[in-house]
């Protein structure tokens, strides 16, 4: 019989699997489907801006004041709002929608890592077991449910766009331009000759990509243990200081080794966007055709998946700095590759690789990243998670602000150094961890009661600007 920690694990996986069928179908098809003057793409760029200055307040007061689980409902219904705006795609709709989607992106993602890291502290303590191993675990179970939300998701756009009879036929021309191979022609023009799906056909998937987002709403009210109610409920009477909550996210910004991750987590961002934005615009949509985009990226769902799972367990067997540095080679070569390859329909095969070892690597840099913050920054997990969404926006604004007006060899170049200096500060962190464990905290402390002794361990991790 699964314990109770196990169960919540799964109803928050469950629930993210149905919500991002829906939005992670939309971004992949967001550079192509809306392609008209850049609007899918900034609509993607609004969206991780919202997400930024959120990121700064948000979270911990809605965390501290609703608890997780009402978090996750709210943040649920914003993305949902975006849905809706794609029934009509236009500045009008798709911005505004944009901004609602920001602004509870990061309380959603910050209460579902705040969730999973109190379920994997409370099941460590109760198994005698280490509180890092299981929340890996944890986290290697998330995303592996998580991440197959880009096979449905894809899934379904692919199947229902392959109905329309205006499939275009890719001219020889235009092959010319896709990939890196002529930067005049993909730059500010994008791919002119892609023939958007019939409008019937959009409202059809959007219409399924809502109702699987209002599911996902339903599952997580029902069905998800209130694990903080007590907590939320204490913080609300208490009345704490608002400042001290709202400049939380701030605050451990003091903390050197949260400096030292913002590489590694902003790389986190480009690589994602350059994947959904640029692979499925320049070299899939470009040589192949829209319809082409949605099969292309369930290949890198099912990957992600698979590997996020296997990638979780085995982290405890060969520790996180070796599989970063897997995830980091995996990458580089194929941004060396696609540096070098000329998309031709003939290589159906290669528009599969890149994705599935993007995918790979991508389950590296989610499932480990995330139990990398839960660990380090156990005493303040909603400022930390917050943090990391927070940054993790940034590069991806940074990526989808260029998108439009640089060519595809130097968002390459970008991402590449991006790399590069992740594998330089990375380390850093991992070594100090290595020599100074991060304490573990006190059973009662998962549900956000500290032992001012624990404050007293954690004061050595810090170091003001």
């Amino acid at each position: 019989m699964i314990s109770q920690n196990f169960k919540n694990v799964l109803v928050v996986s469950v629930a993210f699997l149905f919500l991002f069928t829906a939005y992670g179908g939309l971004q992949s098809l967001q550079s192509s489907l809306n392609a008209e003057e850049g609007m899918g793409v900034v609509s993607l760029s609004v969206i991780y801006a919202s997400i930024i200055v959120s990121s700064m307040f948000l979270p911990p007061v809605m965390i501290k004041n609703l608890g997780c689980k009402w978090t996750l409902v709210v943040g649920m219904a914003c993305y949902v709002s975006y849905s809706f705006g794609n029934l009509y795609p236009g500045w009008y709709t798709l911005i505004p929608t944009s901004v609602v989607l920001g602004l509870g992106g990061s309380p959603l993602w910050s209460a579902k890592c705040t969730y999973l890291t109190i379920c994997g502290n409370m099941q460590a303590a109760q198994d005698g077991r280490k509180g890092s191993d299981v929340i890996n675990q944890y986290f290697g179970i998330f995303f592996f449910i998580f991440q197959s939300s880009a096979v449905w998701g894809n899934l379904m756009s692919s199947l229902i766009f392959g109905q329309d009879t205006n499939i275009a036929n890719i001219p020889a021309e235009q092959l010319k331009s896709c990939g890196v191979a002529d930067c005049g022609l993909n730059v500010n023009t994008g791919n002119s000759t892609t023939v958007r799906p019939e409008q019937g056909l959009v409202w059809t998937l959007v219409g399924c990509y809502i109702g699987v987002g209002v599911v996902a709403m339903i599952i997580v009210a029902v069905f998800l243990d209130n694990i903080d109610r007590e907590q939320a409920s204490r913080f609300r009477h208490d009345k704490q200081p608002f400042c001290q909550t709202f400049l939380a996210t701030f605050r451990l910004l003091r903390d050197w080794r949260l400096l030292m991750l913002i590489p590694l987590t902003m790389y986190s961002g480009f690589e994602q966007s350059f994947l959904s934005g640029e692979y499925t615009k320049n070299y899939v949509t470009c040589a192949l055709g829209i319809h082409y985009v949605g099969f292309v990226m369930m290949c890198f769902g099912a990957t992600n998946s698979i590997c996020s799972f296997l990638f979780g367990r085995l982290a405890q067997f060969t520790g996180r700095a070796t599989l970063f540095f897997f995830a980091a080679l995996a990458n580089f070569a194929c941004i060396i590759g696609l540096l070098f390859w000329r998309p031709d329909p003939d290589q159906l095969w290669v528009f599969f690789i890149f994705p599935a070892l993007w995918g790979m690597a991508d389950a590296i840099w989610q499932t480990q990243t995330n139990a990398l913050y839960g660990v380090l920054f156990q005493r303040d997990k909603e400022a930390a998670f917050a943090n990391y969404r927070m940054w993790e926006s940034l590069g991806f604004v940074i990526a989808f602000a260029y998108s439009t007006f640089l060519c595809l060899e130097y968002k390459l170049y970008i991402v590449l150094a991006f790399l590069v200096l992740t594998l330089v500060t990375y380390p850093v962190v991992e070594f100090y961890e290595y020599k100074h464990p991060t304490l573990p905290i006190q059973e009662a402390s998962y549900l956000g009661y500290k032992d001012p002794a624990e404050t007293r361990d954690n004061v050595v991790h810090q170091t003001h600007l």
